[in-house]
């Protein structure tokens, strides 16, 4: 009998078909024992090649020592070799199409050789003993759209460093616990750790896809990482990149001397914006290759969600193409066919396996239904990055306070589209580099000012409907662009600003956390009512945000200007009290400490639209939250009331009745 590693035929069939998602259980290399002899079984699928032999520690990396044999009509080689030990290196040593010679790494590897270095590594992960049932049976249950998630978006090679050395997994973990709790956070998300070249490109020009970066440590260890934060209700996502690969020679490209994962059409192939190669998703094998990953670091890393990146480079043929540089599709459209079935079969196939868990698009255009169940004829994401959101708001909040007015639009239009999608609110790395500049330098005016709009633009961000996402530095405003080479300046929370920032942010999530009203009805229009979207002469902006049933009421005002609004007269919902939760000016977070009032009693005056409003002090530069208090009617006044509703009722009748 073969070893159950040896590819039968059923699973090469199913891997054919594009329907096989744990191909990774025998493709790659596996330790395993045959005929009574201990080695490691390789297998690679590369049906254009003429020859292959697996070269590593094991034979002296000769290419004449191990050669593959070929599985009839499959595509697939495989070979046996005994004495081949965990956590040996290896290659694949392939005569390719027209005889052209390349050593590659294996697709399939677990690890790989710590960059610089390419080699694929076997290796067998030693059992972990997980520890996080309860929050796994927890994730199951969830109702993400109706729960706070509020990310903090991480690199983990510069988040923090030991004396300018990369950190390990455990010890980052160690670190990151108390710190996430600390400041209430819902989730991380981990810039990708599948293996990489080049450190430039922070991990999104991938090579394994199925390899664990070495350069933080063991698969192990990154099991101990994710499990610490399971233990200490904190979700962790992983930033995955299905779209295209780095050209490296080591890689994918070429792989069997042909376009075996790239389009034999450069115009399909070519990625032109980044020197990178669109994966081929014409091709049922890529398919079970991709899908298998995903379904890899749910499995084997418990991973609660997967942020899809470059969406729209996989739905778009002409994606940042000039004409001639793109070939349409069969019906003369723009719209990659085989990329859209792909991405509905990849997300149906994980929410089938794992209830609960995340599948976040980053997607920048307008493409429509993208967070709609693939069932329904959407792509089937269930949230989708805001990106229409993201470009606005730093856009308006780079603008001087002086000419605001003139760009308030920009503060409302999002309003418009809200809950189109599900989605998440960004403020990440790709705002913070290229001379973009950190969030708090964006920020126009003084050293006071810079600060005080960064607690207003978190203040906004946080009201808005929509998940949250930050990336890490921007809670203690980080002042230099993010460098992925150095640790973050944690030096600078010895200074006043950037801790009682750090503070400010630590409160807002307490908040959020804590007040549906904020994430309950995220996505439904019942969650978001406007109270004065149109004051641009002034830069404020009024809003309410409403928990399930409208059971809580939080009233949200936006002042954009260093001017303090006194005596800002609002529409409010109804009779009682106003209590403040939250305020960005405070002194204890930095700010000016302008007088506002604690409570606000709702006057029986008609203003925008209510019956009811109040009058309050706006701080310069700030954002307030107001905690609606419903007033308690007396008894007496009930029966009153009752009593004339039923007069009026009965009149009303007798009106209808006559007329009838």
């Amino acid at each position: 009998m073969p070893n159950k590693n040896y590819p039968g035929d059923y699973d090469r069939y199913l891997f054919h078909q594009g329907r096989h998602y744990e191909s990774y259980n025998f493709l790659g290399a596996h330790l395993t024992q045959e005929k009574g002899k201990k080695g490691v079984r390789f297998t690679v699928w590369a049906p254009n090649a003429e020859e292959i032999s697996v070269i590593g520690d094991f034979n002296d990396w000769n290419k004449s020592k191990n050669p593959m044999q070929k599985i009839k009509d499959s595509g697939i080689w495989t070979t046996f070799v005994e004495g081949a030990e965990n956590e040996m290196y290896y290659k694949y040593w392939i005569r390719g199409y027209r005889g052209v010679i390349r050593v590659k790494t294996d697709p399939y590897a677990r690890r790989q050789e710590k960059a610089p270095k390419t080699a694929s590594q076997i290796y067998e992960a030693k059992d972990y003993s997980w520890n996080d049932k309860k929050w796994l049976k927890k994730r199951k249950k969830s109702n993400h759209l109706r729960e706070p998630i509020s990310i903090y978006e991480m690199h983990l090679g510069s988040w923090k460093q030991d004396d300018g050395e990369l950190m390990n997994y455990r010890d980052i973990a160690d670190e990151l616990v108390p710190y996430i709790n600390k400041m209430g956070f819902t989730h991380v998300e981990l810039m990708p750790l599948t293996e990489y070249p080049f450190p430039g490109s922070w991990g999104y020009q991938t090579t394994g896809y199925f390899a664990l970066t070495s350069r933080y440590g063991t698969p192990e260890d990154f099991m101990y990482f994710v499990d610490q934060l399971h233990q200490n209700d904190i979700g962790v996502i992983m930033d995955w990149v299905p779209s295209h690969f780095c050209k490296d020679d080591h890689g994918l490209r070429l792989f069997d001397g042909s376009q075996l994962y790239e389009s034999s059409d450069p115009r399909r192939a070519e990625n032109i914006q980044w020197d990178t190669l669109n994966f081929d998703f014409a091709q049922n094998e890529i398919w079970s290759f991709l899908i298998s990953s995903a379904n890899y670091w749910a499995a084997k890393f418990h991973i609660d969600g997967l942020r899809v990146d470059a969406v729209s480079n996989m739905l778009y043929l002409n994606y940042e193409k000039e004409d001639g540089q793109w070939a349409a599709n069969e019906y003369g459209g723009f719209e990659n066919l085989e990329a859209i079935e792909f991405i509905k079969e990849l997300n149906t196939e994980m929410f089938e396996r794992y209830p609960g868990i995340l599948m976040i698009a980053e997607e920048s255009s307008a493409w429509p239904l993208v967070t709609t169940p693939a069932h329904e004829g959407g792509l089937g994401f269930n949230f989708k990055w805001n990106m229409g959101w993201m470009n606005d708001t730093l856009d308006y909040m780079e603008k001087d306070p002086v000419y605001r007015k003139w760009e308030h639009n920009k503060l409302t239009f999002s309003s418009m589209y809200s809950q189109s999608e599900n989605y998440v609110l960004p403020l990440s790395h790709d705002e913070v580099v290229h001379g973009k500049k950190s969030l708090v330098n964006k920020m126009p005016g003084d050293y006071w000012r810079k600060f005080a709009n960064l607690r207003l633009l978190f203040s906004y961000m946080y009201a808005h409907p929509g998940k949250k996402l930050l990336f890490m530095g921007g809670e203690f405003g980080q002042f230099i662009e993010w460098n992925y080479k150095q640790s973050l300046d944690w030096l600078l929370l010895d200074y006043d600003q950037h801790q009682l920032t750090q503070d400010f942010m630590q409160e807002l999530n307490q908040v959020y956390l804590k007040e549906k009203a904020l994430w309950e009805l995220d996505h439904e229009a019942e969650g978001f009512r406007w109270i004065e979207a149109d004051d641009n002469e002034q830069s404020v902006i009024s809003f309410i945000r409403s928990s399930e049933n409208g059971s809580q009421k939080l009233i949200i005002l936006l002042n954009f200007t260093p001017n303090p609004r006194d005596n800002y007269r609002i529409g409010v919902p109804g009779p009682g009290s106003y209590e403040l939760i939250l305020n960005s000016d405070q002194k204890v977070f930095g700010g000016s400490n302008y007088e506002t009032a604690a409570r606000v009693k709702a006057e029986a005056k008609p203003f925008h639209g209510f019956d009811y409003s109040i009058s309050i002090n706006l701080p310069p530069l700030a954002g307030i939250y107001l905690k609606y208090k419903p007033a308690k009617i007396d008894k007496k006044e009930k029966t009153k009331a009752e009593v004339k509703n039923k007069k009026i009722n009965e009149n009303t009748n007798k009106k209808v009745t006559n007329n009838n």
